[in-house]
């Protein structure tokens, strides 16, 4: 340091310069920033590379690729068959005059068939009965698995899906053979019990017989979805609820049911649409039962019968097309009522 008097005979001092040190390039002053990063950029830069870290490089999509699969997928095998069968369904195809194009005739052959409305009515009734059944045995089973009351509840729970992970065929294929007229033991058991002449199959019975083997198919579904939605009310309102001296049957039915009701509403439409694309169960019973199932049972043997048995398959694609309108209808009022309720923001 270099001292220097000045007029007033004060002495200044002077710095001599930093030597710069090597491997280090020079720079310019830095101004110090306050705290929170008040007076510079020095506080602000790195929350913002931090930040610009995070967010990646603009273009890239990754959520695209996760998805790409599934929506090529649905393009694939839903949308383009979808398309094909609006092709088709507007074409005839005679054996003299070969494939023209006939515009709507085809929906109107198929709206003016009793065999297709005879199905849509058969489906209703079976969607009246088997919904309403399937999931107030679910809940029930679930509501009592999640209360605690049953030992070994996880075993129980294992053997109530079970029947899901059979498949439709197989599950036809046994009910079929166990509620055959003759000698099926299920038909030997009530002849003992003195109802003789039962039979499952009858055009009486046919409808609540497809409706049981759906029951063991798909009440232990919707009870895995019932019970996972129930173990998602927080504990402390079911204690709090035992605490006020409330039975049980209070706190499942008016307690844990409401709180449920946005998986019910949605297991409901789910079931519909199940129920309208009902085709595995009574084509197996009609191989075992031919008299038992009619030509257009369902919609969608309707559908089968005049694609693939009759060959007609222009009037089989517009049957396809009017019932996939009108399942994308349920569909759409299902989205619209859980959207109402909240659901969706």
């Amino acid at each position: 340091m270099t001292n220097r008097q000045n007029e007033g005979g004060t002495v200044e001092g002077t710095v001599p310069p930093v030597p710069r040190q090597a491997g280090r390039p020079r720079t310019g002053p830095h101004p110090v920033s306050a705290p929170g990063g008040a007076g510079g950029t020095g506080g602000s830069a790195r929350p913002a590379r931090a930040a610009g870290r995070r967010r990646g490089k603009p273009g890239r999509r990754p959520g695209a690729w996760f998805i790409a699969p599934h929506m090529l997928a649905l393009a694939l095998f839903m949308l383009l068959p979808i398309g094909y069968a609006i092709y088709m369904s507007l074409y005839s195809t005679k054996l003299i005059g070969g494939t023209r194009f006939s515009g709507l005739e085809n929906y109107r052959t198929v709206l003016a068939s009793s065999e297709f409305w005879t199905g849509v009515r058969e489906v209703l009734i079976f969607a009246a009965i088997q919904v309403p059944l399937t999931l107030a045995l679910a809940f029930f089973f679930a509501a009592v698995f999640d209360a605690g009351v049953v030992r070994h509840s996880r075993f129980f729970r294992t053997v109530f899906f079970m029947p899901f992970a059979v498949p439709g065929v197989v599950a036809a294929v046994m009910f079929s053979f166990l509620l055959e007229p003759t000698f099926g033991p299920y038909s030997r058991a009530l002849e003992m019990l003195g109802l003789k002449n039962v039979d499952f199959f009858s055009s009486n019975l046919i409808l609540p017989t497809i409706v049981l083997i759906v029951l063991w198919e798909w009440t232990g579904y919707n009870m895995t979805i019932l019970y996972t939605s129930l173990k998602t009310i927080p504990r402390e309102i079911t204690e709090a609820a035992v605490v006020s001296g409330a039975s049980l049957s209070t706190i499942i039915l008016r307690l844990k049911l409401p709180m449920v009701r946005p998986t019910l509403v949605m297991l409901v439409f789910i079931n519909t649409v199940g129920a309208l694309q009902l085709f595995t169960e009574p084509s197996i019973i009609q191989s075992f039962e031919p008299q038992a199932i009619s030509f257009g049972f369902t919609p969608t043997l309707y559908v089968y019968n005049t694609a693939i048995g009759s060959g007609e398959y222009n009037l089989g694609a517009a049957a396809a097309v009017l019932l996939a309108v009108i399942i994308g209808l349920i569909s759409l009022a299902g989205f619209a009522v859980r959207r109402r309720n909240g659901e969706f923001r």
